[in-house]
């Protein structure tokens, strides 16, 4: 009797002890762990976000990138850190929705293994090509590959990424044939494209827009849905190409972060996404700001995983 009645002062002892530190949350600097490569798009988005959560929490909130397969290595890390609210993170679609499609063995399940504190927007992948690239839009581009005998290169920041989705996508539904070349970051396909190493590229918005803008890079089509980013840039489904996504940034937390916690974070990304400011930051990069509770957020990458399965069982992609 005297055993059961310790274990149960230790149970309330350990559940009022994880109270106190709900309650005081966060007493110390925050990690965010980037899963992005120095520069590229996910990266100024989460250096943008990590500088609000700060002000909010009134905690620094240090940044910390882990690029590397797609983003799963650092997600992987996300997953197998502590769930205490002092690690977060930014997850896009080759981190949760498409990574299962590619990787028989995915080291961490993206639905059970996170806990979403909320969508942060939607984004669109768009098609660049080098000024002197003869193709002006997605239909030249189509024609031009029907002409000739070898496959189109297209550069994107990985293999089994998003712009490699994007690629895929293209070639099974214009019945065109392509060629995917990998590269580590989407700063480094810019830098080749400005250079004219490369003439045909999918970057994600945040990396894109400015280049576009300014004239350097000019945008062939959107993968997804006409971004009001670059409103002038028709879509695929526009030129002919069955496909109308949205692509999604949300933050995720380690699975078995208190409730408290995630509350709190949560409340703090919806407040941040209220913010002017935030807003017209967000679509300068590309993103149209759009927060999504966490629980739809988690249902919807349970819902598209299968969806992207189909189209990498078809393309034949797999990373293992």
């Amino acid at each position: 009797m005297k055993k059961i009645l310790a274990a149960a002062l230790l149970a309330v002892a350990a559940g009022a002890a994880t109270a106190a530190d709900t309650a005081h949350y966060p007493d110390r600097p925050v990690r965010m762990l980037l899963p992005f490569s120095a520069g590229g798009g996910g990266d100024i988005l989460g250096r943008f976000l990590a500088e609000r959560f700060a002000a909010q929490l009134k905690q620094p909130v240090v940044v910390e990138n882990k690029p590397g397969a797609a983003g799963t290595i650092g997600t992987q890390a996300v997953a197998a850190a502590a769930p205490d609210g002092y690690t977060i993170t930014i997850g896009g679609m080759s981190t949760h929705p498409l990574a299962p499609a590619t990787y028989a063995k995915l080291p961490y399940d993206p639905v059970r293994d996170f806990q979403s504190l909320g969508t942060i927007g939607t984004s669109s992948i768009v098609m660049v090509a080098s000024n002197q690239y003869p193709a002006n839009n997605l239909k030249d581009l189509i024609a031009m590959a029907r002409k000739q005998s070898a496959p189109i290169q297209y550069a994107s920041w990985g293999a089994g990424s998003t712009g490699h989705f994007c690629g895929e996508v293209l070639s099974q539904k214009a019945g065109i044939p392509l060629q995917h070349v990998p590269y580590k970051g989407t700063s480094q396909i810019i830098t080749d494209l400005l250079g004219n190493h490369i003439s045909v590229a999918f970057v994600d918005m945040v990396t894109a827009t400015p280049f576009v803008k300014e004239g350097k890079v000019k945008a062939l089509a959107v993968c997804t849905r006409r971004s009001p980013s670059l409103p002038q840039v028709a879509s695929y489904k526009e030129q002919g190409v069955d496909f109308d996504r949205e692509l999604t940034w949300a933050m995720y937390v380690p699975a078995k972060t208190p409730k408290p916690i995630v509350d709190k974070l949560s409340a703090v990304l919806e407040s941040t996404l209220k913010e002017p400011e935030v807003v017209n930051r967000l679509l300068s990069l590309g993103i149209t700001a759009k927060y999504v509770s966490g629980a739809e957020q988690q249902a919807a990458n349970a819902r598209d995983i299968p969806m992207w399965k189909a189209i990498a069982k078809q393309a034949q992609i797999t990373l293992d």
